[in-house]
């Protein structure tokens, strides 16, 4: 069942959008243009497993640690305010049926920093794990949209918990999502778990949630868009300081080495349902009791 709360909380209709969301009502009449581009962001299963899997081959390693960026969202090595709202699976403090596969990713994770050394990547605490579908909103865009509504969060949820209705009318069959980790891939900010779905059935799942969300007209009227092709992913660490001075061709081969020691590794991830998650920085993401979730 999908998560309730109460909607008579909400100080106005949802029909109704008050003079400190004009900005955003602007945005949402604009969008109602370019729903279209949310499907030109997504792609076929087979498109998505060609684009994918090319993040963790050398070459593509190498060309992305030369643009690598220390990350804004810590500051000597700890986290800072970066708050926001995401969509994604249970964080692994929550989610017992995949205890062994983050197990065995943290255990990687803790030989790459090992090798790697302190100072270059601050990891990102395992509790935290979570593997994200849809991120809505988040740092100076969410900071606007709480100050200029104090109903803002109250609307989000409820908006998020009908994009869940509408995900579930349009998919009323149950069956897990699985995915496969197919390894290590660098970000501009960042190196990340890289995943593809196991079957075109689970990507066409978490393709149909994403559109769910993201051509919702109430988020869009929020400000929530989808901006970027999705990567399934789970961030492991972040570039911390020394970014400018480190040696990325011996990088790239602790990474090439790492990856290919899972090409027949067949971890998984399976999990049967997507939350709502607010973050206060990148190694804090919780649930309040209300707030909605849907089953695949």
């Amino acid at each position: 069942m999908l998560a309730r709360f109460d909607r008579s909380r909400l100080a106005c209709s949802q029909s109704t959008i008050n003079r400190g969301e004009n900005w955003r009502f602007a945005f949402f009449s604009f969008s109602l243009h370019l729903l279209g581009g949310t499907q030109r962001l997504d792609e076929t299963y087979q498109t998505y497993i060609n684009r994918v899997t090319k993040l963790t081959r050398p070459l593509t390693c190498l060309n992305q640690l030369q643009n690598v960026q220390e990350s804004p969202k810590f500051k000597q090595g700890e986290a800072i305010a970066f708050p926001g709202y995401t969509v994604s699976s249970p964080t692994c403090n929550l989610d017992s049926q995949n205890k062994i596969f983050y197990t065995h990713l943290e255990t990687a994770r803790g030989e790459l920093l090992e090798k790697i050394g302190e100072g270059l990547l601050v990891p990102v605490p395992i509790d935290s794990f979570h593997l994200t579908i849809a991120d809505l909103i988040w740092d100076s865009d969410y900071r606007d949209a709480i100050a200029e509504d104090e109903t803002f969060e109250l609307k989000l949820r409820d908006r998020v918990d009908s994009s869940f209705e509408h995900y579930q009318q349009s998919m009323p069959e149950r069956c897990p999502v699985s995915l496969q980790l197919l390894g290590i891939a660098v970000r501009p900010r960042a190196i990340e778990a890289c995943l593809v779905s196991k079957d075109e059935e689970s990507h066409n799942r978490l393709l149909q949630l994403r559109r769910a969300l993201y051509q919702e007209r109430g988020l869009i009227a929020l400000g929530v868009r989808q901006q970027y092709h999705y990567t399934a992913h789970i961030t492991l660490a972040y570039f911390g300081g020394g970014v400018e001075s480190f040696d990325r061709d011996w990088f790239c081969e602790v990474l090439t080495d790492f990856n290919d020691r899972w090409t027949d590794s067949h971890e998984i991830l399976t999990f049967d349902r997507a939350e709502l998650y607010k973050f206060d920085d990148m190694t804090h993401f919780y649930r309040e009791p209300d707030f909605p979730f849907v089953h695949f």
